[in-house]
């Protein structure tokens, strides 16, 4: 069967339209989320478990504080809720034959859920010696080492690149025409990158009057860490 030489001059000229909506836009490539880790509790810091560039979980241990005299403090109280409970326990039997009153079965049974209370402060002030990830990313800077005093000073720097942040500028008459949800290609101005498809998740519904432009944020997947972050970039959208 023969092709239709209209239906093809047709169909070139309405992909050569759509070709040339096609607009370029300059860009910034950014971390997702960047945190300034520090302590809660001032303090000596006693190790610090992470280098500059590695990868981090959230809940990983980053950090941690001399915590001698807390550790101290929370094995005596649980030494002593430990022995509260056994004694509440002993004295269950002695009050069913009636050789305690029940206000002294009551006061033992107060005392050992008043230390239960005072063991789980002690736990909590226990864990404010450790300083965790916040998010999953990576190191990109150490600020202090073992030894120094800690106070409201961070610690480290992370940074969670997967995915990756893609933030434009754009001149505000593509207000409207530019909507979440489209997706375009990001050339990266680092070598060997490609054109990653990044999809937009932001337009600004405010303009900067200053210089008459709305924000728009795309983001863009990047699983092995394998796109730089920091870096400018290019932005292919179909505009219509």
């Amino acid at each position: 069967m023969r092709s239709n030489p209209v239906f093809i001059i047709v169909f070139a000229i309405v992909a050569a339209s759509s070709i040339a909506r096609a607009e370029r836009f300059e860009c910034l490539v950014e971390p997702y989320v960047e945190a300034q880790v520090a302590s809660g509790v001032p303090g000596l810091l006693d190790r610090v478990h992470v280098e500059r560039g590695d990868t981090v979980k959230t809940g990983q241990v980053l950090a941690t504080l001399k915590s001698g005299v807390e550790q101290a403090h929370f094995e005596l109280v649980k030494a002593r809720a430990e022995f509260a409970a056994r004694k509440a326990e002993r004295n269950v039997e002695l009050y069913l034959k009636q050789m305690i009153s029940p206000h002294e079965k009551d006061e033992l049974e107060t005392e050992a859920q008043l230390l239960i209370f005072e063991l789980r402060e002690a736990e909590e002030r226990l864990k404010t010696r450790t300083i965790d990830s916040p998010i999953n990313g990576v190191v990109v800077e150490r600020f202090m080492d073992p030894g120094e005093y800690v106070g409201e000073e961070p610690i480290l720097r992370l940074a969670q690149i997967d995915p990756l942040r893609v933030e434009m500028a754009l001149p505000v008459r593509y207000f409207g025409r530019v909507k979440a949800g489209m997706s375009g290609r990001v050339e990266l101005e680092a070598p060997g990158t490609g054109t990653p498809v990044a999809t937009v998740v932001v337009v600004d519904p405010v303009v900067d009057a200053a210089s008459g432009t709305i924000g728009v944020r795309l983001e863009l997947p990047n699983p092995g860490h394998r796109l730089p972050a920091g870096t400018k970039c290019w932005v292919e959208l179909p505009i219509d």
